[in-house]
C-alpha cells in the first residue's frame, strides 16, 4: 500500500491545526445531533493517506536524532526543543491512531508501536526531571532510528491492509461498548483510565482528520466535543503519572472516583450506537 498523490498544504495545515487543538477544552460544546458515524472505504483510504503524509512531512529522522543527541548529553531539552519534540511525537501518535482505526487488524505494526511508546516514556521522563531515565529512553529511541529499523518502519506502515467500512464501524462501536462497560464500575485505576483515554484519543484523531479533508459542522462539533474530553482526561492523567512516579499512588492498583465532568461527557458519548446516523459528506471528500 502506497500513498496516493499528496494533499495540498492547506489540507495538511488544517490537520496540524486540528491536532494542536485535540486536547483544548471547550466548556460549552455539545454532541452533534445526529452523530456522524458513517465512513466508506474510499473515505477511510483518504483519511489514512492524509495521516501518512502528515507523519512523513513532519517526523523528520534527522531532527529526532538531533533531539536524542541532546537528551543523551543532558537528560533534558530546552523549551524550544521540547516544543519540537512534542510536535514530532504528535504526528507519530496521530498516525498510530490511524493505523489502529483503519487497519484490518486494528493494531499498529510492532516497530511503530514500540517507537511511539518509547517516545512517550521519554517525554514523561524529562518532564518529571528523571534525567537518568530520559537518557536511557533516548538511547532506546536512537536505536529505533537506525537506518535499517527506520526503513522497516516505513515498509510496515506502507503495506498495511485496510478494514472495510462495516468492520471499521463495528470496531468503533465495540470501543464505545468498552467505554460503557468501564463506566459502569464505581471506581477505576490509573491504568484503566489511560485505556479509556486512548479510545477517546483515537476518536478525536478520526474526526480531526475528517474535518481537515472536508469541513463540515457536524464533524467539527464532534471533534471539539471529543477534544474537550481528551483534554480533561489528559490533564488528569498527567497528575496520575506524577503521583505514581512520586510513590503516592500505585498506577495499576489504587482506584479512584472518576470526576463527574468527565463521567457525564463519556456517558453521553456512549449513547452513540443508539443515536448514530450517516452524514452527507461534501463531494470534495470523495474526489
Amino acid at each position: 500500500m502506497t500513498a496516493r498523490a499528496p494533499f495540498p498544504p492547506s489540507v495538511v495545515d488544517a490537520l496540524f491545526e486540528a491536532v494542536e487543538m485535540d486536547d483544548v477544552v471547550d466548556p460549552v460544546v455539545s454532541l452533534p445531533d445526529p452523530i456522524p458515524m458513517a465512513c466508506d472505504a474510499a473515505e477511510m483510504r483518504r483519511c489514512l493517506d492524509l495521516c501518512l503524509q502528515f507523519w512523513r512531512e513532519g517526523a523528520i529522522r534527522q531532527d529526532l536524532l538531533s533531539l536524542t543527541g541532546t537528551l543523551l548529553r543532558t537528560g533534558d531539552l530546552p523549551p524550544d526543543q521540547r516544543r519540537r519534540y512534542k510536535l514530532i511525537r504528535a504526528r507519530y501518535k496521530h498516525l498510530r491512531f490511524a493505523l489502529v482505526l483503519y487497519s484490518a487488524a486494528h493494531r499498529a505494526p510492532l516497530l511503530f508501536r514500540a517507537t511511539v511508546a518509547v517516545m512517550g516514556h521519554l517525554q514523561d521522563a524529562y518532564r518529571n526531571d528523571r534525567h537518568g531515565a530520559a537518557r536511557r529512553y533516548a538511547l532506546v529511541l536512537r536505536s529505533l532510528l537506525t537506518w535499517p529499523v527506520w526503513r522497516a518502519v516505513q515498509r510496515q506502515v506502507g503495506t498495511l491492509r485496510l478494514d472495510d467500512a462495516k468492520g471499521f464501524l463495528r470496531y468503533r462501536l465495540s470501543e464505545l461498548q468498552r467505554l460503557s462497560q468501564w463506566l459502569a464500575a464505581e471506581t477505576l485505576t490509573a491504568h484503566r483510565f489511560h485505556a479509556m483515554r486512548k479510545i477517546v484519543s483515537r476518536m478525536v484523531s478520526f474526526y480531526d482528520t475528517r474535518r481537515s479533508l472536508a469541513p463540515c459542522e457536524q464533524t467539527y462539533q464532534m471533534s471539539r466535543y471529543l477534544s474537550a474530553i481528551n483534554g480533561l482526561m489528559g490533564g488528569m492523567h498527567d497528575d496520575l503519572v506524577e503521583s505514581a512516579v512520586s510513590g503516592l499512588q500505585d498506577y495499576h492498583r489504587d482506584a479512584f472516583l472518576l470526576p463527574q465532568d468527565i463521567r457525564s461527557r463519556l456517558l453521553a458519548l456512549t449513547q452513540t450506537p443508539r443515536n448514530a446516523a450517516p452524514i452527507d459528506m461534501p463531494s470534495s471528500f470523495r474526489s
